[in-house]
């Protein structure tokens, strides 16, 4: 099979164990993005199958209909809506999905807010430019960073990260305080984790607010501009789940209002991020390059199962389907 895998910014697919899965196939690795529909088109057409790194490009039904040779896309994790399911059942393109892990994620999450928290990256940045504990040339950036011990981490959902990142905050010292759907506050609670009263009274007791749920419909935007406004001057904003779960500008506005006081962001709403956006700009915000999976075991286990998927496909022994419907002449 022709064989393409998508956006591996740092050509680290090939280096790999599992890579040898795709030993006999014809490969090519892209490591560069293409946005425009009709460029991603032509890099596409002539590749049977399609190895996808977790969102970082989308398939609407527009580009579909444009790779008539494909029959196979094999994901790494689950899908999240990138890839428009229904058009490619009907142009009869099986999608695989694969598995994922809640550790590197979660690890990553609280290494944010501790970095966040002792202002960690711009007094290492500084002390190269020889300047002795100091946070930032301009006040009032320049305050001190803060310990965890006896503060409050705010969860708004109550899955397997955000019970991981829970456990890390109680290993500190930190008391956990649960938003989200009932099930995740019934969940906390039986855990002997409390739930905050109120959506109004999470946002205001947060001293570290971290989000861990799943961009959907429903999830959209659900972070609002109000909401921010009622967090405390010095508290952390964290978001390692999806950019666009927090209202289109409520972030950067709030930031600028003094509500949150500082944020760490590893997630953006445009990947790769532009050098313009504002979020870079900012002194009080912590931005990585949506890092919270990239890592070698994650990377090992994710590849792991996508390109089994598609070495079974090949082989005529389809793995993961999600669209069943489709494998009738496989």
């Amino acid at each position: 099979m022709k064989i393409a895998i998508l956006d591996d910014f740092q050509d680290a697919v090939r280096t790999l164990d599992c890579f040898k899965l795709l030993d006999g196939h014809e490969v090519k690795v892209f490591t560069n993005s293409t946005r425009g529909l009709g460029q991603l088109a032509i890099r596409l057409a002539p590749f049977d199958a399609l190895v996808l790194i977790r969102e970082r490009t989308a398939f609407p039904a527009a580009l579909l209909a444009k790779l008539p040779n494909l029959k196979l896309i094999s994901q790494t994790g689950k899908l999240a809506g990138h890839v428009d399911v229904a058009a490619a059942t009907a142009h009869k393109i099986a999608i695989a999905e694969g598995v994922g892990s809640p550790v590197a994620p979660a690890e990553l999450t609280w290494a944010l807010i501790m970095a966040a928290s002792r202002k960690i990256v711009p007094y290492a940045s500084n002390l190269k430019d020889g300047l002795w504990q100091i946070a930032s040339i301009h006040q009032p950036f320049n305050g001190l960073g803060r310990v965890l011990k006896g503060r409050t981490l705010a969860i708004w959902g109550y899955g397997k990260i955000g019970k991981m990142v829970a456990g890390y905050a109680e290993a500190f010292g930190m008391s956990v305080l649960v938003w989200g759907s009932e099930a995740s506050r019934a969940a906390a609670v039986a855990d002997g984790r409390e739930a905050a009263a109120s959506r109004e009274s999470f946002f205001e007791r947060a001293d570290v607010l971290t989000l861990h749920l799943r961009l959907a419909d429903a999830t959209r935007g659900i972070v609002t501009a109000e909401d921010l406004a009622r967090m405390k001057p010095d508290a952390l904003f964290v978001n390692t789940s999806r950019a666009e779960l927090v209202a289109e500008n409520a972030l950067e506005d709030g930031l600028k209002k003094g509500h949150p006081g500082a944020a760490a962001v590893d997630v953006f709403t445009s990947e790769p991020l532009p050098l313009d956006a504002a979020l870079l700009k900012m002194p009080m915000v912590l931005a990585t390059p949506h890092l919270g999976y990239v890592e070698k075991d994650s990377y090992e286990l994710y590849f792991g199962a996508a390109l089994r998927n598609v070495a079974n496909f090949a082989d005529g022994k389809p793995s993961g389907i999600l669209n069943t419907e489709v494998l009738g002449g496989v």
